[in-house]
């Protein structure tokens, strides 16, 4: 048996029958891996603020707010691990307008979710970290994050992220309750991601506006900064991989391949019947020159990312087109009634 098939093997092992907690179970991460752990025997529990309908088959759907520690404390009780993949996911252009709608909440299911997951004794948790964390840099390692500050472009992220991290720590020292795994997956695509037109991240957005019938479609800046994607199914592998293992240092989870996005445009166009157009607008913002991943320590605990980019644009177009009508009705954080500006400033 190759060595790849061994390590999966002894990472399923690990969670055969065993309680999950998957907050965020509904959403790009959350859906591979709620998947993957029923397949090696858990019993999965997932917590979204999204429809019951979008639970993963298999699954037990709870519809909880982690923005209240009593909700956290409740689905936490009894679990014997909990994988925290919850949060506020917006285009940098909308966190740049709405940031407190994106900080707040963020910060607050990382603080009530950790808490109610250590007084619950839980055996193991993972913190879904972010790309966000890292400040502009060629390649990013993971000891660098604490000599720098986060990208101006992904400030809120960033602290929000470290906020979460830096908890960990604490829980650590304090009280030795060191069974945190943290994870900084790179920029994740894939099926179940967020199409809203306004709040896209470039992948969704990309394909929404090439399968919309936008002609010729103009993109900003010229397609030369670089970017390290990875498909969401892979990141899920990743993540059950960490826990398994018991890491308790941060990882990074991407490709470590340099995608420029010009490169990535033309792989989204080559699974197109009828490609549109391109035209670049050199005149607008590119964002920053490059983030690529240091996969170094990821290697070292044996995960090895398995899907190409190309077949996984393949297989995103390919849901889409299959879930078009459906794939914008998630919860929304930056429509939530209760987040308006009126209760915003409370």
């Amino acid at each position: 048996m190759p060595d790849e098939d061994l390590l999966m093997t002894a990472t399923e092992d690990f969670f055969y029958d065993k309680s999950v907690l998957v907050t965020g179970g509904t959403g790009l991460i959350g859906q591979p891996l709620v998947r993957l752990l029923i397949s090696a025997g858990a019993k999965v529990s997932v917590v979204s603020l999204d429809p019951p309908s979008r639970a993963p088959a298999g699954a037990e759907f709870v519809r909880a707010d982690l923005r209240d520690l009593a909700s956290c404390e409740k689905v936490c009780a009894d679990r014997d691990l909990v994988f925290h993949l919850a949060g506020v996911k917006g285009s940098p252009a909308v966190t740049a307008t709405r940031p407190a709608t994106f900080f707040v909440p963020t910060l607050m299911f990382s603080i009530n979710m950790m808490e109610a997951a250590r007084r619950a004794s839980v055996k193991s948790y993972l913190f879904a970290s972010s790309v966000g964390v890292y400040a502009p840099a060629t390649l990013f390692r993971e000891n660098d994050v604490w000599r720098t500050f986060p990208s101006d472009n992904d400030k809120f992220a960033g602290w929000a992220k470290r906020m979460g991290e830096l908890q960990a720590e604490a829980y650590g020292i304090e009280y030795g309750w060191d069974k945190v795994s943290i994870v900084r997956p790179a920029n994740v695509y894939g099926p179940y991601d967020n199409f809203d037109d306004e709040n896209a991240m470039v992948i969704p957005s990309l394909i929404r506006r090439a399968l919309s019938g936008e002609n010729p479609m103009t993109i900003w800046g010229d397609g030369s900064p670089i970017r390290d994607f990875i498909f969401a199914e892979d990141v899920a592998r990743g993540m059950m991989l960490m826990m398994a293992k018991g890491v308790s240092e941060p990882v990074n989870l991407g490709s470590g391949r340099p995608i420029s996005i010009r490169q990535l445009v033309e792989v989204i166009l080559e699974c197109l019947d009828d490609a549109p157009v391109v035209t670049w607008d050199s005149s607008k913002p590119s964002g920053d020159k490059e983030r690529l991943m240091c996969m170094e320590r990821a290697g070292k605990y044996g995960f090895v990312p398995q899907i190409s980019l190309a077949e996984g644009i393949a297989r995103t177009i390919a849901w889409y087109n299959e879930h078009k009508a459906s794939s914008e009705k998630g919860y929304n954080a930056f429509t939530d009634p209760a987040l308006t500006p009126d209760l915003r400033d409370l």
